[in-house]
């Protein structure tokens, strides 16, 4: 590499923390995530620059690094304000290229976006990074009556409209979207299905598990396979890996259960992210039950952190119960699984140890799973003998647990099931002609 070429795929880190050593284990995850390779990292504990985040001479130190490894980008682990990001640019060697954790996070996610869903979500979130900075440009614009400074003016008065009338579009068409969706749920219910999610921070290990309890690649509703339900989920080990959602049918034999794998939470995200992809959230808001993954290989710490956030935002919207699953166990000692789930225990009591990948205690996990979801009601129908009563016992056979069917003079049908299978199917026996008292 001469002159001012640059390594496309090479970034330089920058953090800074308030008070002890900054840790870039989870930045440096994301910008490998992004497709950065690190060529270096830079840090420093002190208070926020307001101008710089760092400090003037740990710019010029990061200028050096920057111009060394020839890295044609750095990465700050920290929020950027629109000025700070145009002075270190002004700082740094032409053509190198500002991120901060938020810009970087919403460049994976462009990455990852496949379905529809995905990629309006991704967009609605780049407006609303993109907005205030916009903002900001305007109101520096009329305060100091200089249209020019820093390319701003009327391109930045019109660009600022049409952030704000695609956020409306976007937001609108989300949510016939999320009615959409919302409908499909409510008939896989009345199919007599329970809905189950997974939850839980990057890299946790959702998509490995959902294989593990899934019976099937796909999911039948008897209306196409929906782009949503991506039947190659991935399972390596990789951040963001599941951005939309992938639903599947779970390996049990009483129940007809689908588990959806959803995005993972990401630590210390600001509000007006989250909000872009509540409704990819939704999905575990209107769950049965939520099985909260951790990793358990990580330090307790992390853990408890990792936890008490979770809780605190799907306790926010959700009413279904939460069971705490701590996977990958077979990356560390028995003796030690137990000593994090005895410390978890206020806050995530009798969690499930598993191995995603090597399925270790899924069969618990799956008896406890049928223990959680609503429990089902018992019923049993006298109906005629007639062709509509046969097709009335194959609709409850398919959507309901059957303990017995007595084919004599009249038909009685033994099961048990969601309410909701129960009270459709008192009403389609109420529909037959001469039906018997139950």
């Amino acid at each position: 590499m001469t002159g001012t070429e640059r390594d496309p795929d090479g970034a330089v880190i920058a953090k800074r923390a308030d008070s002890g050593a900054p840790d870039t284990g989870e930045i440096r995850d994301l910008a490998r995530a992004a497709g950065y390779r690190v060529a270096g990292e830079v840090t420093q504990t002190r208070k926020e620059d307001p101008a710089l985040c760092l400090g003037e001479g740990k710019v010029d130190e990061l200028a050096r690094l920057v111009r060394r490894t020839e890295a044609a980008a750095v990465v700050f682990d920290n929020r950027l304000g629109p000025y700070q990001t145009y002075n270190l640019g002004t700082r740094l060697p032409d053509g190198v290229e500002v991120l901060d954790r938020f810009r970087l996070i919403l460049d994976i996610f462009g990455q990852r976006a496949r379905t529809r869903k995905a990629q309006l979500q991704v967009e609605l979130a780049e407006l609303r990074y993109e907005l205030p900075r916009v903002e900001a440009k305007v109101s520096l614009a009329r305060r100091d009556e200089r249209p020019g400074f820093m390319g701003l003016g009327e391109y930045d008065e019109s660009r600022e409209r049409d952030i704000k009338s695609r956020i409306s579009r976007i937001r609108e068409e989300l949510s016939q979207i999320e009615r959409d969706e919302e409908d499909r749920r409510e008939r896989r219910r009345e199919s007599g299905f329970d809905l189950v999610a997974l939850a839980g921070y990057t890299n946790a290990g959702k998509s490995t598990l959902l294989r593990q309890l899934a019976a099937d690649l796909d999911v039948d509703e008897n209306e196409g396979l929906h782009p949503d339900l991506d039947t190659t989920a991935e399972s390596r080990d990789r951040l963001f890996t599941t951005l939309g959602t992938t639903t599947r049918r779970a390996d049990m034999d009483r129940r007809d259960v689908l588990v959806t794998d959803t995005v993972g939470f990401i630590s210390d995200l600001p509000h007006w992210l989250v909000e872009s992809f509540k409704s990819t959230l939704d999905a575990v808001y209107r769950a049965d039950l939520v099985l909260l993954v951790v990793d358990v290989s990580e330090p307790i710490e992390d853990i408890r952190e990792k936890v008490v956030t979770s809780h605190d935002t799907l306790y926010e919207r959700n009413e279904a119960p939460i069971v705490t699953v701590l996977n990958k166990v077979d990356r560390v000692p028995e003796e030690d699984v137990e000593e994090k789930a005895a410390a978890l225990s206020a806050l995530a009591p009798y969690p499930v140890a598993v191995s995603g990948t090597e399925g270790t205690g899924v069969e618990d996990l799956l008896d406890r799973i049928d223990r959680e979801l609503p429990p089902y009601e018992h019923e049993r129908l006298v109906l005629p003998m007639s062709d509509e009563t046969m097709s009335l016992v194959s609709w409850i056979h398919d959507n309901a647990n059957v303990n017995d069917v007595d084919y004599g003079e009249q038909v009685v049908v033994d099961f048990e099931a969601r309410p909701v299978v129960v009270e459709k199917s008192r009403a389609r026996a109420n529909d037959l002609p001469a039906v018997a008292e139950s």
